[in-house]
């Protein structure tokens, strides 16, 4: 069973006013998968506290920006850390940059644009790629 790789900050944690929260719609819907899933981030111990990652109903993945997402070797690192190849995951960002490098990577990635929030389009890309 595939591994899904959530994006952090602008995708599964938003801003709401002057915090972070979980985006209930979209953790609705990852609740509705079986599969593991993992959030990804590049944030530092002061922003992992700040954007509440350390509340997360998941795990939790960070190498505090170095390297950053747009990197292809973030991602490298997160597939050796757990064990994973990069057919046993999919992906979701709002960076395109950090798409570019994960599908650099191997990794099937889908751009989550945190603006228009496509839900059913998120949720397509789930069903279609696990």
């Amino acid at each position: 069973m595939k591994t899904i790789l959530v994006d952090a900050v602008d995708a599964f944690v938003v801003e709401v006013g002057n915090g972070f929260k979980i985006f209930e719609p979209m953790r609705k819907i990852l609740d509705k998968f079986p599969n593991r899933k993992i959030i990804l981030t590049g944030a530092n111990d002061e922003q992992f506290k700040e954007f509440g990652l350390d509340k997360m109903p998941y795990e939790v993945f960070t190498l505090k920006h170095n390297p950053e997402k747009t990197d292809p070797k973030y991602y490298e690192a997160v597939l050796a850390h757990f064990g994973l190849s990069k057919g046993e995951v999919v992906y979701f960002e709002h960076n395109p940059e950090a798409v570019k490098s994960a599908e650099a990577s191997g990794i099937k990635s889908y751009y989550y644009d945190p603006e228009k929030k496509n839900l059913k389009a998120l949720k397509n890309f789930l069903v279609e790629n696990l």
